[in-house]
């Protein structure tokens, strides 16, 4: 799985939820409760065969519904913006910037399970997926055929998102983990727009 066809989807957020709450109720209670958030992450991603073929990392925002930002640290930098009509990536070494529309599409995604508006029963089934490596987990499948994975698995720990499963058509599975979380920031307008650098090369709308 790509980084930049992954993260065009996703991000994340924490939740005040109760501690003995099973992983549905976690769920629900930070959507319902956490407008915002920051974090960093680590990514990794293994192949069918089971050996790690990419590892990342960096920092994201998100504010519901439909809005983030991640940035990609290394191995290479990246930005990625979702402003809530249209995503912007920007590959810093290559300076060029892609622009695509925000549709209605996005719903199925992964990011849609922490960051959307919360209808989460309309494009996935969710259901509880027990306990292991200390965290409470949901699994969520989408409805859409065409939504490009076929699972995401959140684990939960006290109250928190820690680690997120994606598990894609080409039996590849992204994994995620989530560090320093602050839930609930105030942001800017500012943060969640992007402006293409100078001399950069657009490609899209």
């Amino acid at each position: 799985m790509q980084i930049r066809s992954f993260l065009a989807a996703l991000a994340f957020a924490a939740s005040s939820a109760a501690v003995h709450a099973g992983a549905l109720d976690e769920l629900n209670t930070f959507v319902s409760q956490t407008k915002s958030a920051r974090a960093t992450f680590s990514q990794t991603v293994i192949g069918r065969n089971g050996k790690v073929t990419q590892k990342a990392a960096g920092t994201f925002a998100f504010q519901r519904p439909g809005k983030f930002r991640f940035i990609y640290e290394k191995p290479y930098a990246q930005t990625i913006v979702g402003d809530g009509q249209k995503l912007w990536t920007w590959d810093k070494e290559l300076n060029q910037v892609t622009i695509k529309p925000m549709t209605d599409a996005l719903g199925a995604t992964p990011a849609a399970l922490l960051t959307g508006d919360g209808s989460l029963e309309r494009n996935f089934t969710l259901k509880e997926a027990g306990e292991s490596e200390g965290l409470q987990w949901v699994e969520a499948t989408p409805k859409q055929q065409e939504a490009g994975f076929e699972k995401v698995r959140i684990g939960f720990k006290n109250g928190q998102p820690l680690a997120m499963e994606v598990h894609d058509n080409f039996a590849q599975t992204t994994l995620l983990q989530f560090s320093n979380f602050e839930r609930n920031v105030k942001f800017d307008a500012a943060d969640f727009h992007f402006t293409p650098p100078k001399g950069a090369d657009v490609v899209g709308e």
